[in-house]
């Protein structure tokens, strides 16, 4: 579905992603793992073109998507939930998710309210709120659910499981697990092991711009030195 070659990224002189690699195979959740700090929030940006890669290529779907603008790249199947969520405070849910809207994918059982509602059915209860009277928790379910109103194929989650309380966190990782269970693949870039291990097939660790490790959610779980060196704080 996705695949990452050589991908390197500045922010102005300071190099920020150095020869980055990757793959998130279709159907499967894939998690960036790594302290704060570490390229995880920019490697999303950069898949999305919201950070420009200075070398390597972004393949989806065999196709190199790298250098495109980040509309061009939504228009051909990828969603982004920004770690900001970014909805708009003084529209209501219902308004929220139409201004995500986007035409139906041959092939693809497009979402509407009622999937999403049965999805997240916090939202079905209050569909005529402003997003600025909701909790943190209900305004990342917006924000995922206004990205799932564009249809993509490939939903790349930014830091999902931040700043919620474990029972809201819960509800996310079953969210999750049932887009994946409907054959949405995800990559998700995440602090939260207890949250990864939830939902991920593998783990990809990212430290100082670089991948250092790859491999299967459990291997990384029985891998004691890998997760001290990496991911303990």
């Amino acid at each position: 579905m996705l695949k990452v070659q050589g991908l390197s990224a500045h922010y102005g002189r300071a190099h920020i992603l150095d020869d980055v690699g990757f793959e998130v195979p279709a159907g499967q959740v894939v998690v960036l793992l790594g302290r704060n700090g570490a390229g995880k929030s920019t490697t999303l940006k950069a898949v999305m073109g919201m950070v420009r890669p200075s070398a390597g290529q972004v393949l989806f779907e065999g196709r190199d998507i790298a250098g495109r603008e980040a509309y061009q790249i939504a228009r051909a199947g990828l969603g982004y939930v920004p770690e900001e969520r970014r909805i708009f405070s003084e529209l209501t849910v219902r308004e929220n998710l139409s201004v995500g809207r986007r035409p139906p994918v041959p092939g693809l059982r497009p979402w509407d309210e009622a999937r999403l509602y049965g999805l997240f059915p916090a939202l079905g209860a209050m569909q005529d709120r402003p997003g600025g009277r909701m909790s943190g928790g209900e305004q990342q379910m917006l924000s995922i659910a206004r990205t799932l109103m564009g249809n993509p194929r490939l939903l790349l989650l930014d830091e999902p499981s931040e700043g919620l309380a474990p029972v809201v966190v819960q509800r996310m990782a079953q969210a999750v697990r049932q887009l994946k269970a409907e054959g949405l693949s995800i990559l998700l870039a995440e602090q939260n092991l207890y949250f990864a291990h939830a939902v991920a097939d593998r783990a990809v660790i990212i430290e100082q711009g670089r991948i250092r490790w790859e491999g299967g959610m459990v291997e990384l779980l029985n891998d004691e030195s890998t997760y001290q060196q990496y991911l303990s704080l």
